[in-house]
Parts: C-alpha cells; sequence; structure tokens
C-alpha cells in the first residue's frame, strides 16, 4: 500500500508517514500526562488530528495519480496542503504542550494569533481541494466509472464539510448550546449532552473516502458503466442529506446518541 502511494505522490506519501509517527509520539506522551483541558487528555486532540490529517494526506496522495498532466498545479495544490497540515498540527501540538485549547481560543493576544493562523491555514487548504477536483482527470473510462465519479462526489463535499468548518468558527466552539466541555464520546470526545458540530463535520469530510471506495467496489462488481454512475450519485445524494440531518440536529442541541 506505502509503495503504491509513493509512486502516485512522494512528498504527500512522506508526509502522511510522519503525521503516522506524530501520532506514536502523542500516544506515549498521553499515557503520562495527567493535565485536563476541557475535561480531557491535552495530547487527544494532537491524536485525533495526526490520525485525520494522515489519512488527508494519503488519500490525496492517492488521487494524484488521477489529475491532468499539469505539474505546476500538481506541485502547488501538493505543498499547500503539505504546508497547511503541517502549520495546523505543529500550532495544535504547541497549545497541547502550553496546557490550552487551540481551537476557538481568544483569551490572550498570542492565543488569538494561533487561531487565526490555524483558521488561514484550513482555508487555504480549503481552496486546494477545490484547485484538485478541477484538476482530476475530465474523462470516464468505462471501466472505471465508478470510481471516477466516486472521487469527483466525494471531493466536491469533502469541500462542503470543510466549509462547514466556518460555522463552528461563529459558534466560537462544538458545542450547542453552551461552551465546549463536558461528558462526549470515547476519543471523538462529541458531546453526549448537547448538539456537536463536528458530527456532521465528520461526515461530510469522509465522503472523501467512502464514495471513491464504493464506486470502486462498484466497478469490480462489473455492473453497467451509466448504472454504476447512478448508483454513486444517488449515493452521493443520501450522504448530502445524512450531513445535512446531523447539522440539524446538531443545531437544535441534540446529541447524536440522544
Amino acid at each position: 500500500m506505502l509503495s503504491e502511494l509513493h509512486a502516485r505522490d512522494r512528498a504527500l506519501t512522506i508526509a502522511g508517514s510522519v503525521m503516522v509517527l506524530g501520532l506514536v509520539v502523542a500516544t506515549l506522551l498521553s499515557i503520562g500526562d495527567n493535565r485536563l483541558i476541557l475535561g480531557v487528555n491535552p495530547w487527544l486532540k494532537p491524536m485525533k488530528f495526526f490520525a485525520s490529517i494522515t489519512i488527508f494526506l494519503w488519500t490525496a496522495a492517492w488521487f494524484m495519480a488521477e489529475t491532468r498532466e499539469q505539474p505546476t498545479a500538481r506541485a502547488v495544490i501538493r505543498w499547500t496542503f503539505i504546508g497547511a497540515m503541517a502549520t495546523e498540527i505543529v500550532l495544535i501540538v504547541m497549545q497541547a504542550m502550553r496546557g490550552t485549547t487551540s481551537h476557538f481560543n481568544e483569551s490572550t493576544l498570542f492565543d488569538t494569533v494561533v487561531f487565526n493562523v490555524m483558521g488561514a491555514a484550513i482555508t487555504v487548504s480549503t481552496a486546494a481541494a477545490a484547485g484538485l477536483l478541477w484538476l482530476l482527470r475530465r474523462d470516464t473510462p468505462p471501466r472505471r466509472a465508478g470510481y471516477l465519479w466516486g472521487m469527483r462526489l466525494g471531493l466536491a463535499i469533502f469541500v462542503l464539510g470543510s466549509l462547514q468548518g466556518f460555522m463552528m468558527v461563529a459558534n466560537m466552539g462544538h458545542a450547542v448550546p453552551g461552551p465546549d466541555g463536558g461528558p462526549g464520546l470515547p476519543f471523538v470526545n462529541w458531546s453526549t449532552t448537547g448538539g456537536d458540530l463536528r458530527v456532521a463535520h465528520f461526515v461530510g469530510l469522509h465522503a472523501l473516502q467512502a464514495l471513491p471506495l464504493l464506486g470502486f467496489l462498484l466497478d469490480r462488481a462489473g455492473l453497467v458503466p451509466t448504472r454504476r454512475e447512478s448508483v454513486v450519485l444517488a449515493a452521493g445524494v443520501a450522504w448530502l442529506l445524512v450531513v445535512a440531518a446531523l447539522l440539524v440536529r446538531a443545531l437544535q442541541g441534540v446529541p447524536l446518541l440522544g
């Protein structure tokens, strides 16, 4: 798997591998750290972001082989992803080491600058993801119709899911209603007492992996190309509806398992 990723995009694969190493280090540091930030171990957020950034960078590396032959555009997108993700995780780790929150933290001028820089990095990365969608190949060979349409729809929904982050910024937190913190589900820490905007955000982002995988399986099943495209399109619409339902539920202050 890693050798295939390396062949598709060396830099993105290496960057993702570095994030795996960071995840291991953060996990080990969490074992001996008894501090709490908003009721949870300070290394929990870095662990989650190391994992999610790894998945994102490796997915982007996989997609690069399906882009048009435009080396400059590829390079801009590649290094934007790497730079933005590196900025994000470095600042998250730094704030964990300081014993404070990284997101929605405006308690000091320094913390405000950190939060704004993180926001700028994610905004630039989202723009690059839209650029990757534009750069994807235009042709659709019948034998790969499901996979390629899954990739396009998954990336489009990913961009929309990323833009939902602006709602969390406007809310200055994940929780609805009230401030962040309190009881949450294991590891993800999604609120079990109220709405949590991260749920819809998470589901929207991972259309990036789910829909191409569905399309790939449909291609392997040997369905008629137009049928594969229809199934993937229907799945994409259904995915968007689920994201919308989860978002409405969160805005109403209802927990995921409530």
